[in-house]
């Protein structure tokens, strides 16, 4: 499993931070956006012939650059941080950020923060981590809630060391994509505001890493590996593509690509990552009407109007979103709910559990809107599965306990889940998940049990 590129998915329970603007909330947006603009095509138009896969040749990215002009000379000392406001003391890791231009033309520009390991950081591979939407923040969900080396605390104010942070086992970069996501930012011009996609954010991000490398020249060869989680299940994956072409049409190695890592939650309201439209919200629906979410009627009549194909019309679309859910999460429909108290305006949460707070969006959003930290932040293969090999139950924690399922399979790829996690996997257990991130980057299956 080591010599060879590995898909790693997690499956997860789903759930959600009940803020404002959120992953879960951009990538709904964009479920329904889609869903409408189906409706709209098949009242105009019949289909026409499908687009020409730009996936589907390494011809198709021929026109990436090569090589990048080295960056001017103390690029990378001007973005050293020499501490985030409100940073709890004797932090012993170096973290940078800044921004690296992916087109001079058009001028998109696109922000990373930077976060090395605490020991051994020369020996320890790159991970670039891409949180989806799309349209969410690297920053200020990765980083900040999720698997990055510190908490936004409640005053949103300060911050606290998280002891689960991905940087324990690797140098992490988070980055802001595409263009306009986050800090990073693009002219408002023609072609910015017209050539949008996937395409474009997997061939940008392609040539922030050729900048990126050049800034920090030491981290070339080293071993590389893409995750993500929500839409980033197509930014990984296509990112991953973008690589491997590049270095088959060059014939050299731009990035040492080892392997990718996708969060998969089990769809409720969002497939996590959201791969295919229509297994989506099949497995969305299905999963609220066995949870009692949905009733046998309502069930009903979704499957007496939908096919769950591109046939489905205008009424599958009222069928399907005609039943009532209630005040809950949407992604974990046992979670508890961020509230806010009437006359203080405090945010707080409806019930306790260990380690979760629900309103810590909350408390990121008040943090990055802080004018001292807006500041320090500007200065700063994947193979066919084709035979299954092993399955059982894996092992968490101190006091040994069912960490979630693994299923391998040849060619590399894996495919676990995480008992009692939510969408974001690293947010709601990030044990769990560095766990599963320790075995990934060994190229092992997680401590399991073998099964049938």
């Amino acid at each position: 499993m080591r010599n060879s590129s590995t898909f790693f998915i997690s499956l997860l329970l789903c759930a959600s931070l009940t803020v404002d603007a959120s992953q879960e909330d951009q990538l709904m947006r964009f479920i329904e956006s889609k869903a409408k603009k189906r409706q709209t095509a098949r009242a105009t138009s019949a289909y026409g012939p499908e687009e020409k896969d730009p996936w589907a040749h390494p011809g198709s990215f021929s026109h990436l650059p090569t090589k990048c002009p080295s960056p001017p000379a103390g690029t990378k000392a001007a973005d050293k941080i020499t501490a985030l406001p409100g940073q709890p003391p004797r932090v012993n890791f170096d973290q940078y950020s800044g921004y690296v231009t992916v087109s001079e033309k058009h001028f998109r520009e696109l922000f990373y923060y930077f976060v090395e390991a605490p020991y051994e950081a020369a020996s320890k591979p790159l991970i670039l981590w891409l949180n989806g939407g799309p349209g969410c923040s690297s920053l200020g969900y990765g980083a900040m809630t999720e698997l990055g080396p510190f908490r936004v605390n409640p005053d949103g104010k300060t911050l606290s060391r998280n002891k689960h942070a991905w940087n324990n086992l690797a140098n992490v970069i988070f980055l802001e994509s595409p263009a306009g996501v986050g800090f990073s930012y693009a002219s408002n011009d023609k072609n910015n505001n017209d050539n949008v996609g996937d395409r474009r954010t997997a061939e940008d991000t392609f040539v922030f890493l050729l900048n990126w490398l050049e800034r920090f020249p030491e981290y070339k060869g080293r071993d590389f590996y893409i995750a993500g989680e929500s839409y980033g299940g197509h930014y990984v994956p296509q990112l991953a593509t973008v690589i491997k072409f590049m270095n088959e049409l060059h014939g050299t190695t731009f990035m040492n690509l080892r392997g990718i890592f996708v969060s998969l939650c089990y769809p409720i309201l969002s497939s996590n990552p959201y791969l295919d439209d229509y297994k989506n919200e099949k497995g969305e629906l299905e999963f609220l009407w066995s949870h009692g979410v949905i009733s046998d009627e309502g069930w009903a009549s979704i499957l007496a109007n939908c096919t769950f194909s591109p046939s489905d019309d205008w009424q599958c679309f009222v069928a399907s979103r005609r039943p009532q859910r209630g005040d809950l999460d949407p992604y974990n429909i046992y979670a508890p709910l961020c509230l806010q108290a009437p006359h203080t305006g405090i945010y707080y949460s409806s019930s306790y559990i260990p380690g979760y707070d629900p309103c810590s969006g909350y408390y990121v959003d008040a943090y990055l809107n802080d004018p001292e930290g807006l500041a320090l932040e500007r200065f700063s293969g994947v193979h066919g599965a084709n035979a299954q090999i092993s399955y059982g139950e894996w092992a968490a924690g101190v006091a040994v306990q069912v960490g979630g399922y693994v299923q391998a399979y040849t060619e590399g790829l894996v495919f676990a889940s995480v008992r009692g996690a939510g969408h974001q996997v690293p947010y709601f257990e990030p044990e769990k998940a560095l766990i599963l991130v320790s075995s990934f980057l060994k190229g092992m299956l997680p401590l399991y049990e073998k099964g049938q």
